[in-house]
């Protein structure tokens, strides 16, 4: 967030006299509009307000992968930050530390959100640490593939538990407090395979295609309260999963992607500000597709 109050930042000043020339309200960093700009009477007293200023975010699942670019996107957007992480607590350490340069409230929470009284809890204390929580991102996940003859009744029902089961619980528990206060946003982290399925992921694109269910289910039930609930299907990003996948995997996957390239956590990230911001105040029950096209 960038800040100047006593005029002696050159290139606000310059900015802000620009836009202010124009008539113009916003001004843009790495070409998108993420500074609001206020007070244009006074130049020498200029405040850039960031997209999520001041609002209370929690996101599951944030140690590593495309959780943790979203703990570092929303923080660079002026959000305050919650989230949770299970077992790797060191990164989750890690995270919370890295979070705290953007100078806005940080804290992680070791927390399981499959088990029902958990979650409730995981809540009640997020609340209790940041006064409100107006941003719920539900991603924490897991895989454990195989076909379908093979695969075990504990992979199908650890998979269903800690992937659908989680955001059940979440979205009750935080869906409470927004609606007291007539104001929510709750993110599904689901996937392209929720649309399409795949072959040795039926657990995995039951819980997917669960979560976009449910997600236009609440959808239809909250609305009338000023909560959205949408959802973002990433397709083939890079992450720590991928990254022990053959090359040659990877070339024939990319292949059948109209970018011809995978995806970055950072950009299902982009993704998951605009859906927590007011930019998108008039969209609630999609499913933002973040693959590339792959599924066009």
């Amino acid at each position: 967030m960038l800040r100047s109050t006593d005029g002696r930042n050159e290139v606000a000043y310059a900015a802000s006299r620009f836009f202010h020339s124009y008539g113009l309200k916003f001004l843009f960093s790495q070409g998108n509009p993420i500074f609001t700009l206020c007070n244009f009477t006074k130049p020498n007293n200029i405040i850039f307000m960031a997209l999520l200023s001041g609002k209370n975010v929690l996101i599951t699942g944030a140690s590593k992968g495309i959780g943790r670019a979203m703990a570092l996107r929303f923080a660079q957007e002026g959000a305050n930050v919650a989230f949770t992480y299970l077992s790797s607590v060191e990164k989750g350490q890690a995270l919370e530390n890295e979070l705290k340069q953007f100078g806005t409230k940080i804290k992680g929470y070791r927390s399981d959100a499959s088990i029902y009284a958990s979650a409730e809890e995981l809540v009640n204390q997020v609340v209790a640490d940041f006064g409100t929580l107006e941003v719920l991102v539900n991603n924490a996940g897991i895989t454990k593939d195989g076909l379908l003859m093979r695969m075990t009744e504990e992979q199908w029902d650890s998979v269903i538990t800690v992937n659908l089961k989680s955001a059940f619980n979440l979205t009750k528990a935080a869906t409470k407090f927004m609606m007291k206060q007539k104001n929510g946003s709750v993110i599904n982290i689901t996937s392209v395979v929720g649309v399409s399925g795949n072959a040795g992921q039926a657990n995995y694109a039951a819980s997917k295609a669960g979560m976009i269910g449910f997600t236009k289910s609440v959808a239809q039930e909250l609305g009338s309260r000023n909560i959205r609930c949408n959802a973002i299907a990433p397709g083939f990003i890079e992450t720590e999963m991928t990254e022990v996948l053959d090359p040659k995997v990877k070339e024939e996957w990319e292949k059948g992607i109209p970018l011809k390239r995978a995806g970055k956590p950072e950009e299902v990230a982009d993704a998951a500000i605009f859906l927590a911001s007011d930019m998108s105040r008039y969209i609630t029950g999609q499913v933002l597709q973040v693959c590339g096209g792959m599924l066009t």
